[in-house]
């Protein structure tokens, strides 16, 4: 479980196929020995289990067949940055939303217009998607907590403020980008409440 609140920016140091998909390397500044081998690390938005860790500032991360089908992670290389965040503590501050790290799919960024004290982006999110994004709500996008602004068929809007962008790898992101969307948890719940009856 997590927040959405980003805490690190890692880098890609490897990416390693192997027979149950990729072993990415990813140096970090979070100290190496307050890693478990097992821990839960959001990478990008997608909650993945450390297997190896280094004392220079490392940890390896494995990827399945579905992870790689539903996610930007089938993309990475070396030298990408990716946002990262470690899992909720109980007695933590829940900044953001709760975000499971299970990515519902791949939104594209149609547009970015930069003004003097925040960043507008446009998405597209894919059909399956779209329903469960509400004006003023929450998503999770690249493990970003984000307030949607705007909402119209399966385009939505939102707003990054400075720190958000410093923060993040989102200074980075423009039109035609890929990026992890993760839609409220609370949203898929309704829906299937509905749903069942």
């Amino acid at each position: 479980m997590f927040t959405g609140i980003v805490t690190d920016i890692g880098r890609i140091e490897s990416v390693e196929k192997i027979p149950a998909g990729l072993r990415t390397r990813i140096a970090t500044a979070y100290d190496p020995a307050t890693i478990e081998i097992g821990a839960s690390i959001a990478c990008a938005g997608v909650c993945h289990t450390v297997t190896a860790k280094g004392g220079n500032g490392w940890f390896e991360v494995e990827s399945a067949a579905e992870t790689l089908r539903l996610t930007t992670v089938r993309d990475w290389a070396t030298g990408d940055r990716v946002n990262l965040e470690r899992s909720l503590k109980i007695g933590d501050e829940l900044g953001g939303h709760i975000v499971q790290g299970h990515v519902d799919g791949v939104a594209e960024i149609l547009e970015r217009v930069d003004h003097p004290d925040s960043v507008f982006f446009r998405f597209r999110a894919p059909a399956e998607c779209a329903p469960f994004i509400a004006k003023k709500g929450g998503v999770a996008l690249d493990g970003a907590s984000l307030t949607v602004n705007d909402v119209e068929g399966d385009t939505f809007t939102v707003f990054l403020i400075p720190h958000t962008l410093s923060a993040t790898t989102w200074a980075e992101r423009k039109a035609g980008d890929k990026v992890n969307l993760e839609v409220d948890m609370m949203a898929r719940y309704a829906a299937r409440l509905a749903e069942y009856r």
